[in-house]
């Protein structure tokens, strides 16, 4: 999406950036999307059908490929999608207080047709590819349609370890699902945990105001440059990650590239794929007394931190864009 700044444009990018360094010629193509009023996500989502990409300037395009809803509704004879994730508002956050249709009979058939759509969409492509096992299961469990996993890699950044500070990071979105406050409320409880958040977004101004209990312990940076992100990720002494069942999430693979580990939930998804409790970080229920016990853990013993953290590299340098330019190709 243009003007916006998350995960899946960090992947968009980094895949064009590794097609051309692989001798291609590749754009990103990119349509503003409004999902709210929930009548309007069809509107938004028929754009991407009227958009010709067979060609441009009289030469041919060779392949597209789609990524989140609703730029996979894209035609073109060699389609191939990379789905990060399908309108979930129509799906697994449907009745729940991250869903947005109503029981109101145009909510519900609006919601019915985003099915529809996904179902001729997506069965257009050539291959499906998926960022994580858990988009996979969440494809096959609600349209049925069978994909492949394919992780990619985070953004390219200055990894390195320079120290084990005693702070917590997190690196995210500030949005409810993102569910930065069980951090916050854990600092407000324990006198000895300090935070830093780092990112924007619409629950900031909720999420500054439970802080304020915290007595300044819980410090938000805002949007950092990549240094500064480069620089957080090397001193901290762990990351936090806890959305509610995430499709992928890049931050554990930052994490793991700078030897640090992740405390994250029992029911984060994606992250529960590279974050094993007690061998690549500490999972635990989604309760703020959980999260403050898993990090004051890692405070009050900083060789299992190391350990927990070294472990994570290993498995976040086997994620690689050659091997996903690979796939994708193929």
């Amino acid at each position: 999406m243009p003007f916006v700044r998350g995960g899946a444009e960090v992947m968009a990018d980094g895949l064009v950036d590794a097609l051309r360094e692989r001798g291609h010629e590749a754009e990103t193509v990119a349509i503003p999307f409004k999902w709210y009023p929930g009548t309007r996500v069809l509107d938004q989502a028929f754009l991407w059908r009227l958009v010709d990409l067979t060609e441009t300037d009289g030469s041919p395009i060779d392949l597209v490929i789609g990524t989140k809803f609703p730029s996979y509704c894209v035609r073109h004879p060699n389609k191939v999608v990379w789905l990060v994730h399908q309108f979930r508002q129509a799906y697994d956050y449907d009745g729940t207080d991250l869903g947005q249709f109503s029981d109101a009979p145009i909510d519900r058939a609006t919601r019915d047709a985003v099915e529809r759509l996904d179902r001729v969409a997506l069965g257009e492509a050539r291959k499906i590819f998926t960022i994580s096992q858990n988009v996979t299961d969440r494809l096959a469990r609600f349209t049925g349609i069978a994909s492949e996993p394919l992780p990619p890699p985070p953004q390219e950044l200055d990894f390195r370890t320079e120290s084990y500070d005693p702070f917590v990071l997190s690196v995210n979105r500030l949005d409810r699902a993102k569910r930065i406050d069980l951090l916050v409320e854990a600092a407000v409880a324990e006198p000895s945990l300090k935070v830093v958040i780092a990112g924007d977004g619409p629950d900031r101004q909720r999420l500054e105001e439970l802080a304020r209990k915290a007595d300044g312990r819980v410090e938000f940076a805002g949007r950092v440059s990549e240094e500064e992100l480069a620089s957080l990720y090397a001193r901290c002494r762990g990351v936090y990650y806890a959305p509610i069942d995430e499709d992928y999430g890049m931050v554990p693979y930052e994490a793991f590239l700078s030897e640090k580990p992740v405390v994250t939930t029992v029911d984060a998804g994606g992250p529960l794929e590279i974050v094993h409790d007690g061998t690549t970080g500490l999972v635990v229920s989604p309760e703020s007394q959980e999260v403050r016990n898993a990090c004051l853990r890692l405070l009050g013993d900083e060789a299992e931190a190391k350990r927990l953290g070294q472990a994570g590299r290993t498995i976040a340098e086997k994620v690689t864009w050659d091997h996903c330019i690979d796939r994708l190709l193929g």
